[in-house]
């Protein structure tokens, strides 16, 4: 029997963030989530980010990724200067309503994972 070998690629780091969406954006908010732009979803798969989902349920939206890189902070940097990018949340922010509770300089909140089965 061989032994096995490690992986060369790394697990993923799982993400779910939540904030509101407020309810007279809502329709707006998912129609430009069709058609999100390219530079963005290049800009997003740049930082290492996949399987990215956000879901919507009585006011909240949520979203959840997972981050295939060695420097999360560094990544997000990266996507934070991006021109493209900022144009798009400076679109997206005033039809979001952050929570109340979030952490000072975060814009959705972090969600604490508590369970996952592959």
């Amino acid at each position: 029997m061989k032994p096995k070998t490690a992986s060369p690629f790394p697990l993923p780091r799982r993400y779910g963030m939540v904030i509101k969406v407020r309810p007279e954006r809502l329709e707006e908010y998912k129609r430009l989530h069709k058609a999100v732009w390219p530079g963005v979803l290049e800009r997003i798969s740049a930082s290492r980010m996949r399987n990215y989902s956000i879901y919507h349920r009585e006011g909240f939206l949520f979203a959840y990724f997972e981050y295939w890189g060695d420097d999360f902070d560094a990544d997000m940097r990266l996507m934070g200067a991006d021109l493209e990018t900022r144009r798009w949340w400076a679109i997206m922010e005033p039809m979001q309503d952050p929570l109340p509770t979030r952490e000072p300089g975060q814009w959705w909140a972090p969600m604490e994972e508590v369970f996952h089965h592959d």
